[in-house]
């Protein structure tokens, strides 16, 4: 996420944070493997030279202590510290949520967000009784939604920060829209709202996600508001409510359902302009100093991203493709504002390697390493998003007694379980992108054919 004055890159594109985690952790491992086994594969350890000298990532231990013995009933010892691909000590973030809250955003998103046993559906594309339901409803559950999915997503993620370094904002966005012409009410009007100005208040910030969804969706989608207030909450322009904090990290996260289709034109149609305004709004962010990450969620944001796919490259974010709205909940607690990839454990006395560690996404990380009664040397190794690593070791003196098996085993299976649905949802991106792919294949084929039947000579 660090900024370059060179020319702006492609962004990373993560089909869930992504393929590139899950490719990236399976070299981690088979270099992990080696070591072990007590040499690297010469391929992997020039990668990893390479990537020593390109971005060296430190390793911070916060527990345990030196010296501190570690008792459990099991054998099983946490660990907690920080991984750093960029500076000497852990950055601190600012971030902002910036919502969508489209008329769209009211379209169900697959998942059963609200947890009830009942996944909301669209009666538009179902085979339903006529009149059952309203004409307009779009989703049979208003707790299913696209918006209610966003919503969620966003609690989740604060739920999983820390205050002391990572200060929130949230924003929605969306645009009235005249109900007899389509285009917008008023030419000056305010298509963007400050829901919570950056702070280190979480209930504050909690409060005001639902609230926006408890007002719904409206209106059109105007993404260059969106983003221009957010600049000018993280960047401390006239006019903010917010206070901008000297060598803080300024990161948007942009969650849209659809293409921008204001300020130019009706709010139904997405316009040339519509696009190239989100664009010099992103501009004007990557001047500031910000960092975009855009998450296009559903088919209709993916049919033609250019607007949150460019959005992200100006500003050397990432861009991430949501086929199922309702994954975003999964996917945006797999952020990573740190630029660190994966961490793991691996005790160098007993041979073992572990990937129960919990990576939030300002770095720092909690999870279990196997171990044994007295004397272990454990190895914790970081791997950013440039393909560089590092690592740290420690020695842990370990004891029987202190935490329950049972509590041991619940936080072990939380961990295991987001980690789990993680790796389910990327191997699901990649099916659906295979066969994609294949259809694809096939329409080129049959379109190859007809040409080539349309090309023939009569026959005599």
């Amino acid at each position: 996420m660090a900024l370059r004055l060179n020319p702006p890159a492609a962004p990373r594109v993560e089909p869930a944070m992504a393929c590139v985690r899950a490719g990236r952790r399976a070299w981690l491992a088979l270099a992990l493997t080696a070591a072990l086994a007590g040499g690297v594969p010469e391929a992997a350890a020039a990668t990893e030279a390479h990537a020593s000298a390109a971005s060296p990532v430190r390793v911070l231990i916060d527990s345990p202590q030196p010296g501190e013995p570690l008792r459990n009933k099991v054998h099983q010892a946490p660990i907690r510290g920080n991984a750093i691909a960029d500076g000497e000590r852990p950055a601190d973030f600012d971030v902002m949520l910036v919502i969508d809250i489209s008329g769209s955003t009211k379209v169900a998103s697959g998942v059963d967000v609200d947890q009830d046993g009942e996944v909301g559906f669209n009666p538009k594309l179902e085979l339903v009784e006529p009149d059952r339901y309203p004409e307009d409803m779009l989703c049979t559950d208003p707790g299913d939604t696209i918006l209610a999915a966003e919503t969620r997503a966003a609690q989740a993620l604060v739920g999983s920060l820390d205050p002391e370094r990572v200060r929130v904002g949230v924003i929605s966005f969306s645009g009235e829209m005249n109900p007899q012409t389509g285009e917008r009410k008023t030419f000056d009007q305010q298509d963007a709202w400050l829901e919570v100005p950056l702070t280190a208040s979480y209930r504050r910030v909690q409060a005001a996600v639902a609230g926006v969804l408890a007002r719904g969706p409206h209106g059109g989608t105007n993404f260059a508001a969106g983003v221009r207030l957010a600049v000018r909450e993280l960047a401390g322009l006239s006019g903010s409510h917010s206070t901008p904090r000297p060598g803080a990290r300024k990161v948007i996260l942009f969650l849209t359902d659809g293409l921008p289709t204001f300020p130019i034109g009706t709010g139904s149609v997405a316009d040339p302009g519509d696009t190239e305004a989100a664009l010099n709004a992103a501009r004007l962010a990557h001047k500031a100093g910000i960092t975009i990450n855009t998450y296009a969620l559903g088919p209709n944001a993916l049919t033609n991203p250019i607007a949150a796919t460019e959005m992200a490259r100006i500003t050397l974010g990432n861009f991430l493709p949501v086929r199922n709205p309702g994954d975003i909940i999964s996917f945006l607690q797999g952020v990573s504002f740190a630029n660190i990839e994966d961490v793991v454990f691996t005790n160098l006395t007993t041979r073992e390697v572990s990937y129960d560690v919990n990576l939030l996404p300002d770095g720092s990380f909690s999870g279990f390493v196997p171990v044994k009664e007295g004397l272990n040397r454990v190895r914790i190794t970081a791997l950013a998003t440039d393909g560089s690593s590092g690592s740290v070791e420690i020695d842990l003196l370990f004891e029987r007694s202190g935490l329950t098996e049972r509590e041991l085993a619940l936080e072990l299976d939380r961990i295991r379980e987001r980690n789990k649905q993680l790796l389910l949802l990327i191997e699901r991106e990649r099916v659906q992108r295979f066969r994609e792919q294949q259809r694809k294949v096939l329409e080129f084929e049959a379109g190859e054919g007809e040409e080539g039947a349309d090309a023939a000579p009569p026959g005599p």
